[in-house]
């Protein structure tokens, strides 16, 4: 077994806090090592204990949630950010992606999907929570694989087809396909394009191409 998985908690609500901290404490691949009751304490604290995952909570008092889970990110690309929130309209849920968190769960999930998300951001994956996810389909789904003109002139023509195509929802081995390339290959646009877009992983890409009006109908 693995070295456990080090976490802190922000949320300003005490027992809240408490109780997540009790309920992480519990598992045994997790390590509590600190908790924040505000966005600029959870900034603070990450800097300096570098976890492996945060579990942030959106409404803070000093600094939000989606602004603290930017400067952490920015700083510390390798920490992953589990949004765990009461608020599920999208436009919460897609700041916090642009933001770079890599998971996004409602208040009222229960103790097993929280620790299963911790872990699995903790492995390099991005999770959604139901409902959330299902959001979170729908606005990439309606992603075409047509670049704007003028989006991202920082990447070549061909790493511009492979954003289209991601941003369409289509994994590496449906892209390597279409395009005829080795799913290295694409591997390796794909993690050029992340770098180029400052992203930190697949679905802070895709909202970033939507965002700048990649996929416009014709």
């Amino acid at each position: 077994m693995g070295e456990a998985l080090r976490v802190l908690i922000a949320d300003d609500h005490d027992d809240f806090r408490h109780g997540l901290e009790a309920l992480l404490a519990a598992a045994p691949s997790i390590d509590v090592v600190g908790t924040a009751s505000d966005g600029a304490m959870a900034v603070a604290l990450s800097l300096d204990l570098q976890p492996d995952v945060i579990l942030m909570d959106l409404h803070m008092p000093r600094l939000n949630g989606v602004e603290a889970t930017a400067r952490i990110v920015q700083s510390s690309p390798h920490i992953g950010v589990v949004v765990l929130t009461m608020m599920e309209d999208q436009e919460s849920v897609f700041a916090a992606v642009r933001a770079g968190a890599r998971g996004y769960l409602l208040k009222g999930a229960r103790r097993a999907e929280i620790t299963r998300a911790v872990a699995a951001v903790g492995a390099g994956e991005v999770i959604f929570g139901p409902g959330i996810a299902d959001q979170v389909m729908a606005y990439f789904a309606a992603a075409r694989a047509r670049p704007a003109a003028d989006a991202f002139p920082e990447l070549t023509e061909r790493e511009r087809v492979v954003l289209g195509l991601i941003a369409e929802g289509k994994e590496n081995g449906e892209i390597a396909r279409q395009l005829s390339l080795s799913i290295k290959t694409v591997r390796n646009h794909a993690s050029n394009i992340f770098a180029k877009l400052q992203v930190a992983h697949r679905a802070q890409a895709i909202v970033k191409a939507r965002d700048a009006g990649l996929g416009q109908d014709f």
